[in-house]
């Protein structure tokens, strides 16, 4: 039987495999056919990245680490319970993911012409009604060998952009059970935030664009006019919610968590800085090229803006007790490592790995799709060339391939897969044939 299954699951793959093939192959039929004025024609590249090494900018980027006390997160585990790990929360995905071949026509539009998917999944339509995706983050982030205990996972964070005005901007995280890429289950966990001492909490409100899973740390981005930059959550302190129903926080008779089984409160958070032009990160990935491990931010800039979006990097820290966190200074502050500017407007997603850059621009207001830049940081080659290259498609040699809407960028290294999401799309490709299309 379980011999039989396996045959199943590759005939399965193989036909998934043919079918996201002929989704690009239908979606570049599309591309034919949007006009010479919608196209981005190969003289439209965006150079280079520019370093940014002025004082006056990079101190901009500067972030000051504040942590809950202890007090309090063991005052909410008290009243709580004991914390429990990933495995508890998996060990309750209930939830299936569709593969791609029963994903509609409408899901699948969220898919890349050039370079196509190699695997695609789609989320379920009752569970994510009114909900906005964001940011994708997996076990390769957390750890160099792609596993999390025993487990492959992949974490898709949401923000509630419909139902009452109590819920709007609620953040949650879907923890999926990758173990099995042909039979993707998941569940939910709230965000959440410590208040009055432990006593209680608050549900974050975020549009969760940016988030990095990074050994037993979460960083997850938040909204512009919150001074907190990032909030960081413990992958060991999820706690369980024993009271069902919409409230979040403490109830009669327990914990609620608007609805779901777990909920996550965030131990601590990176502030920005005072200055009125510091970029918020609204993107955020991981790049484990450097030494140390990085951390790798982007601003989100209108598509058709005047202003350079900014990209930056903080190292990770390699302290005893400060796993997963950000290098500070004695005083609590975190300062970037590398900053850059990028002529890509609608800047959305980015991710670094080696001396290149991969920038996302989302699909404009008369476009179908969006586009991937591919850029160096232009400081070690002596010539003034212009190496920035995306996919070219279309009839019209349009530089819109990519998906229209993708938040973030993960690449899980130990399988060379870059992860991301659009709609309800979840969907993964090699970097190498990122490389290949933009080269």
């Amino acid at each position: 039987m379980k011999q039989r299954g396996r045959h199943r699951r590759r005939r399965r793959g193989r036909a998934l495999r043919a079918f996201l093939s002929g989704t690009a192959l239908a979606l570049t039929a599309a591309a034919t056919m949007i006009s010479a004025s919608q196209a981005t024609g190969t003289a439209d590249r965006p150079g280079d990245l520019k370093p940014l090494t002025a004082s006056a900018e990079t101190a901009k980027l500067r972030l000051t680490e504040n942590r809950v006390p202890q007090a309090s997160l063991d005052r909410l585990a008290a009243g709580m319970g004991r914390p429990v790990g990933v495995g508890a929360v998996l060990d309750g995905a209930d939830r299936t993911l569709r593969d791609a071949i029963d994903c509609s026509a409408s899901e699948r539009r969220a898919l890349p012409v050039s370079p196509a998917a190699s695997r695609a999944y789609c989320w379920n339509t009752d569970d994510t009604e009114g909900w906005q995706p964001g940011a994708v983050t997996t076990s390769g982030d957390a750890d160099d060998d792609g596993v999390w205990g025993s487990n492959r996972v992949i974490l898709s964070g949401w923000s509630r952009s419909g139902g009452t005005a109590a819920d709007r901007g609620l953040a949650r995280v879907g923890f999926v059970n990758a173990g099995d890429l042909d039979h993707l289950t998941y569940t939910w966990a709230l965000l959440a935030v410590p208040v009055d001492e432990g006593r209680d909490y608050r549900g974050l409100v975020s549009h969760v664009s940016g988030m990095v899973w990074y050994q037993d740390k979460l960083l997850v981005t938040a909204d512009e006019g919150d001074r907190a930059a990032l909030y960081v959550y413990d992958m060991n302190r999820v706690q369980r919610a024993d009271v069902a129903g919409e409230a979040v926080g403490r109830v009669p008779g327990g914990w609620s968590a608007n609805g779901y089984r777990f909920v996550l409160p965030a131990i601590g958070s990176y502030a920005l800085g005072g200055d009125s032009d510091a970029p918020h990160p609204a993107t955020v990935s991981l790049d484990r090229s450097t030494a140390p491990d990085s951390l790798v931010a982007g601003e989100w800039t209108l598509d058709d803006g005047d202003r350079d979006a900014r990209l930056w990097r903080y190292p990770f820290s390699t302290a005893p007790g400060h796993e997963g966190l950000l290098a500070t200074s004695a005083a609590g502050r975190v300062r970037a490592s590398e900053a850059y500017e990028t002529k890509v407007t609608g800047v959305r997603g980015v991710l670094s790995y080696g001396a290149e850059w991969y920038v996302t621009r989302a699909a404009g207001p008369r476009d179908e799709q969006g586009t991937l830049w591919r850029q160096d940081d232009g400081e070690d080659d002596g010539n003034k060339a212009d190496t920035s290259e995306a996919a070219v498609c279309g009839a019209e040699e349009t530089h819109s391939c990519w998906s229209p809407q993708t938040a973030s960028l993960s690449y899980w290294e130990a399988t060379g897969e870059v992860w991301t999401q659009s709609g309800r799309a979840l969907f993964a490709l090699p970097l190498a044939s990122i490389d290949r299309t933009t080269g």
